[in-house]
């Protein structure tokens, strides 16, 4: 093959181009594109009126009049139709004195008994006449002002309401009960848009490349062209078709890689096949794109690729629920540096929003660690205060050093931060990590031997 050409040197094939796309453009959301809502009418629909839905317009216009009315009543009853509170306890007096006379007529009380009783109610009759008597008598608002008053309630509950309402509601809206979303989300994955519509619909934008290096691609199509079950050649160019931009053509020949692969054609082959489809179609995730994820699926469960596009055409067929638990179990699973990770990141928060989740997304672990400007800072906080913020500084260079790895100062710099905290065997394991890790590396395993020696972890 002419020299110049070479595959996507990366274990994941294409897949670092779709990052960027889910994170910058809009095609790659977890929405459906717009060529795939209007063939699904999903936003379809005329303006709703009154006789569209009139048993909900007459309840609630219903239930609205109630309340103002209740409200209404309140307002204009007269203040003085109401009974004032002495005038209310002199009732009472009188009704006990009433009832003393009966008691006596009875015989149920000594004369005695009856004399007293009757003195302390009698006083009782005095002091709420007092009170009676200085209390200020209640003034009845205008009558037009009160009647002005409730028409003004009424129109602002019943007018203010359907305003609300028809801003910030949804009239005319059908219910929607779980199992009819679910059931509505699966008639729009079964009838959503092909792979040519999908095509169809969006502008590819060739990358600019060197006049040389486009030349060497137009020739390796003519040599595949000539030798059609060349499989090296087919990978090359599917790789080199990606790299221009022209992903139509590259998912054409990662096709014809599976093809000659036959039976041997593996989890990472139809995953980058469907990585090609998708970006071949803006982002979208069609039938396509969906076998071939399937495949890639079926041959490793765990593929990276094919889990991360299976929760993003969950996320496109409204069913956010179930994107939101394949990119968490996903994410968790994962390194910081599995090229799907950002593009996780970037949507699963909105994923979890819609399918009302209460989800935070989780610390990755990247930043900075301990240096010696920190600890010196250190010294002068309590003891308690110092060891919870080197703790904190050093499980923060920790994990991420174990997620991402890092330079041999940073691997020094934890030993040194271990030592100081009294962790000798921790620092000890992982200066045998670190030596695994920079066998082949002399001048890095000197710096991080020079730490470990210090901090006595070296034996």
């Amino acid at each position: 093959m002419k020299r110049g050409l070479h595959p996507p040197a990366t274990d994941s094939g294409m897949f670092c181009k779709i990052c960027d796309i889910c994170v910058k453009r809009a095609t790659c959301e977890i929405t459906l594109p717009p060529f795939a809502r209007r063939s699904l009418d999903i936003d379809g629909g005329g303006p709703i009126t009154l006789k569209d839905q009139p048993v909900f317009w007459i309840a609630a216009t219903s239930l609205t009049i109630l309340v103002a009315l209740l409200l209404v009543s309140a307002v204009v009853r007269r203040k003085g139709e109401q009974i004032a509170p002495s005038q209310s306890d002199l009732q009472v007096y009188r009704d006990q004195l009433k009832e003393l006379e009966r008691d006596i007529a009875r015989g149920t009380l000594s004369q005695d008994e009856a004399e007293r009783t009757k003195i302390e109610i009698s006083r009782r009759i005095l002091d709420a006449d007092r009170v009676a008597r200085d209390e200020v008598e209640p003034v009845n608002a205008p009558r037009a002002a009160t009647i002005g008053l409730a028409i003004a309630t009424t129109v602002f509950l019943v007018g203010g309401g359907f305003g609300f309402y028809w801003k910030f509601g949804a009239p005319g809206y059908p219910d929607m009960p779980l199992q009819a979303r679910f059931a509505a989300a699966q008639e729009a994955r079964d009838n959503r848009p092909d792979q040519a519509t999908a095509e169809a619909s969006v502008t590819q934008q060739p990358v600019e490349r060197d006049p040389q290096y486009v030349a060497l691609v137009e020739q390796l199509r003519d040599a595949v062209e000539r030798r059609p079950d060349d499989l090296r050649g087919y990978v090359l160019l599917a790789g080199n078709e990606a790299q221009l931009g022209n992903f139509a053509a590259a998912h054409l020949a990662q096709n014809k890689v599976i093809q000659i692969k036959g039976e041997d054609a593996d989890a990472r082959d139809y995953a980058n096949y469907a990585d090609l489809l998708i970006l071949a179609g803006g982002g979208y995730v069609s039938p396509e794109a969906e076998a071939a994820l399937s495949r890639a699926l079926k041959i490793d469960p765990q593929n990276g690729t094919a889990r991360y596009y299976s929760g993003l055409l969950f996320a496109q067929t409204g069913r956010p629920d179930v994107a939101f638990r394949i990119w968490q179990q996903l994410l968790e699973t994962s390194t910081a540096e599995d090229p799907w990770v950002p593009a996780i990141r970037a949507q699963i928060e909105e994923a979890a929003y819609i399918a009302g989740v209460e989800y935070t997304l989780p610390d990755d672990g990247s930043g900075p660690g301990p240096t010696a400007a920190d600890i010196a800072a250190a010294e002068d906080m309590s003891p308690e205060e110092r060891q919870e913020l080197i703790l904190s500084m050093v499980d923060r260079l920790s994990t991420r050093l174990g997620r991402q790895g890092g330079t041999p100062d940073e691997w020094a710099r934890l030993i040194g931060a271990l030592s100081v905290l009294g962790e000798t065997e921790r620092a000890q394991a992982i200066w045998k990590e670190a030596q695994r890790i920079f066998a082949d590396d002399s001048a890095a395993l000197a710096q991080i031997g020079a730490a470990a020696e210090s901090a006595g972890a070296a034996e």
